[in-house]
């Protein structure tokens, strides 16, 4: 038996700034009554999970506010406009210094399903030269190029901890490990 679909009843915006959209819906319940859902709504994400022409991958170190300690992540960040791809490409080149030459989208996921509609899109990226982009004056980054093997040694070992760049490498990792084979020959 299929499991029934909410109906939206209303959709109000309670609080918005330019990332993102805090809203309260009011939804058909399953046995019919009604319910309030608060989420927050964005316009999705992009994630790059980059390969360079020494097999490394590219990540960013930076400051996360809220934990107020370094993360290591895939370059990636909201999609700006309507289309993730160019947002892909910004983000790469404005937090890693580069621009690509192949793009392949590896997957989408939902980064927290109970709490916001975004769905982030990872792309994968080879053909990696150097790019100057103005950087965001709110972001400051360390680019890090590492092997898989250390990358898998350093997420072993709890240093790269998003949840975002965890689940990016789970879409990615299969291709980008057969991009590696092809870039060693």
């Amino acid at each position: 038996m299929p499991l029934k679909r909410p109906q939206t009843l209303s959709s109000d915006s309670i609080s918005k700034n330019p990332y993102w959209e805090y809203r309260l819906d009011s939804y058909t319940l399953p046995n019919g009554g009604h319910g309030e859902y608060h989420y927050v709504h964005t316009r999705g994400a992009a994630m790059v999970v980059a390969l360079d022409n020494d097999g490394k991958l590219i990540l960013v170190k930076q400051v996360r506010y809220l934990l107020k300690r370094e993360s290591i992540e895939f370059p990636g960040g909201g999609v700006k406009g309507e289309d993730s791809l160019l947002s892909a490409k910004d983000e790469l080149a404005e937090e890693a210094g580069f621009c690509a030459a192949n793009w392949e989208l590896a997957g989408e996921f939902d980064p927290y399903n109970g709490v916001t509609d975004e769905i982030c899109k990872v792309y994968l990226a080879t053909g990696l030269k150097e790019a100057a982009k103005e950087k965001d004056p709110s972001e400051e980054f360390e680019v890090l190029k590492l092997t898989v093997d250390e990358f898998q040694s350093m997420v072993d070992g709890g240093e790269i901890w998003d949840g975002m760049t965890l689940a990016a490498w789970g879409l990615a990792k299969k291709t980008m490990l057969h991009n590696l084979k092809e870039v060693v020959r």
